[in-house]
């Protein structure tokens, strides 16, 4: 049975002897559609005896949940949890710690990557999940029959699925793998922002230096602005145009102003401060950023022989190829063969150095 949480002394109440227990089924729904934040709908938290939807629109300061979710005794059962844990970062400021991501949990039983909840649940317990409110309006009050029907299977199974999991992984040998990427997925929240977002356009790498050099730069001021106005970025700037202004830095105000026109999502308020920032000098600084380039075929071929050795190793250990080593890890590496990539530390690191390092060479 599912029971609507909308005050604190009732969640205070139900939530009382959470930390006896040893694990918790966790999920949660939030919309992003037309903000930078996501906004968090709908906390839903399996207990031994009921399942508890917890109304965050009620309760945005909930002391004895972000207890729990901090509570380093009771561990946090999610399935890809990345965005579950971003949302309960920004309302609540707390991380749901330690987890158990059981769609991490799936790749390194050999099941797949990226396996989806209700295939997880349908492979391990036999059970079919609807799918029908996955593009539901969550912020909506009150719920329908169907949403909280839909919100409660979410972690309904997902603690004896969990269990199978962390039975598996524990033969295998590969809980601490598993350890790890948990802990990894939640310092990912936490990490400083990127210096260099014009890296992640592909089709930067046809700008010369000094462009480049300003995309960054409007990338970056983007950034600012979509947090500040927690807009989504694509809403501010899109990617093409900033690329066309970088590349073609307009002469005058008014060429500027006839391209914005004539661009179907050019902005409208931010005009003014965005060509600011186009027209504002480089500082040695914003020139001293590493490039965006074509891979030159050297390089190509040195990737395709990491991933040959990594293809080899995933087959012997039954583990999916990216989660082993995603590609940009390998082109980083290729590029700069004396820096190990951040991404292979750990339990990656003593599989893949040795027929890595012998691959390049």
């Amino acid at each position: 049975m599912d029971h609507w949480i909308d005050t604190p002394d009732a969640l205070a109440e139900r939530l009382s002897g959470a930390p006896a227990t040893r694990a918790l089924a966790l999920d949660t729904e939030f919309i992003r559609e037309r903000t930078y934040f996501p906004r968090l709908a709908l906390v839903q938290l399996a207990l031994p005896d009921a399942i508890l939807l917890i109304d965050p629109v009620a309760l945005p300061e909930a002391p004895a949940l972000v207890g729990l979710l901090g509570d380093a005794t009771v561990e946090k059962r999610m399935h890809s949890a990345s965005e579950d844990i971003e949302a309960l970062r920004h309302h609540y400021g707390a991380l749901p710690s330690p987890l158990f991501d059981t769609q991490i949990a799936a790749a390194m039983c050999g099941l797949g990557m990226g396996l989806s909840y209700q295939k997880l649940v349908a492979n391990l317990l036999g059970v079919e999940l609807e799918k029908g409110e996955t593009r539901s309006d969550w912020l909506a009050r009150p719920l329908s029959e169907s949403q909280r029907h839909y919100a409660a299977e979410d972690v309904r199974h997902l603690d004896a699925a969990a269990e199978l999991l962390r039975g598996r992984l524990e033969r295998l040998g590969r809980l601490d793998w598993h350890a790890q990427d948990c802990a990894r997925l939640l310092r990912a929240t936490t990490t400083s922002d990127d210096p260099h977002p014009h890296l992640a356009l592909r089709s930067a790498q046809r700008l010369d230096p000094e462009a480049q050099a300003r995309l960054c730069r409007l990338l970056l001021w983007r950034e600012r602005q979509a947090r500040a106005q927690d807009r989504p970025r694509r809403w501010l700037l899109e990617n093409d145009l900033a690329i066309d202004l970088a590349a073609r830095l307009p002469a005058q105000r008014g060429e500027y102003e006839a391209r914005l026109d004539a661009h179907p999502k050019a902005p409208r308020r931010l005009r003014g401060e965005l060509w600011q920032e186009l027209i504002r000098p480089l500082e040695d600084g914003e020139r001293d950023i590493p490039l965006a380039t074509e891979p030159a075929p050297a390089l190509r071929s040195r990737v395709k022989r990491l991933q040959q050795a990594v293809a080899k190793i995933a087959g012997e250990l039954d583990l999916p190829e990216p989660l082993l080593a995603n590609r940009a890890s390998l082109e980083a590496l290729a590029q700069t063969p004396d820096r190990w990539p951040a991404m292979l530390e750990g339990w990656r690191a003593s599989l893949l150095q040795a027929p890595l390092r012998a691959a390049l060479d």
